[in-house]
């Protein structure tokens, strides 16, 4: 895999890592990540949050595993 495209990808995944550690500590750590949510819209977007970590982990993993040097 070229450099370019390798890079490209695992900037990627680390910005949507740092997005979702960055929702769960507003959810779960300050008043302002819950607004005037419903407790249904609270508990999907931790869900959701969750999710986008554990898919971040995912792909850094996968680059560094097959692709890198």
């Amino acid at each position: 895999m070229k450099k370019e495209l390798y890079e490209m990808l695992e900037d990627s995944a680390r910005a949507d890592r740092s997005k979702a550690i960055l929702s769960l500590k507003l959810l779960g750590e300050q008043s302002v990540g819950i607004g005037d949510h419903s407790t249904k819209d609270f508990y999907n977007n931790a869900e959701e949050a969750l999710k986008m970590l554990c898919d971040a982990e995912d792909r850094l993993s996968v680059l560094k595993k097959f692709f890198s040097k």
